[in-house]
């Protein structure tokens, strides 16, 4: 599904947003709880409001993952396997939202990486994301 450089160049953009996973993760829950309202059903226990203490802590935890993801994308199935049962089990977190969240990273994404969102990188993460989606979504049943 992704060629070696591919999952080269997906690697680099995780580890350049690290430093501002706070930012870009929480940016991209609030495009979404914004674009996708029924979405905050699943945060009604949190303080999801702008720049909120666990807005940002989840947001952060997001773009952890993904990167932790993106570092072991030859063994996504068993890397996310814990956020799979979690996610399906614990949260019952319907798959249709992890794809609504793919929309909103790309969007943050793009905004923050400006001309270095290149075609190719667009394309790479995309494919990144659904896969990633796609391995959160096996559980649920």
């Amino acid at each position: 599904m992704l060629s070696n450089t591919e999952k080269e160049l997906i690697i680099q953009i995780w580890d350049k947003m690290l430093p501002v996973a706070e930012e870009i993760g929480s940016e991209a829950l609030l495009r979404m709880f914004t674009t996708f309202p029924k979405t905050k059903t699943y945060f009604s226990h949190l303080d999801i409001s702008p720049r909120s203490e666990h807005l940002c802590c989840h947001g952060k935890k997001i773009v952890q993952a993904l990167a932790e993801g993106a570092r072991n994308i030859s063994t996504l199935t068993t890397t996310l396997a814990p956020l799979s049962r979690f996610h399906a089990y614990q949260l019952r977190i319907h798959p249709t939202n992890f794809k609504l969240f793919n929309h909103c990273i790309l969007v943050t994404l793009a905004c923050h990486m400006g001309d270095n969102f290149t075609p190719v990188a667009h394309a790479a993460i995309d494919k990144f994301l659904s896969a990633f989606s796609a391995v959160l979504a096996e559980k649920f049943r």
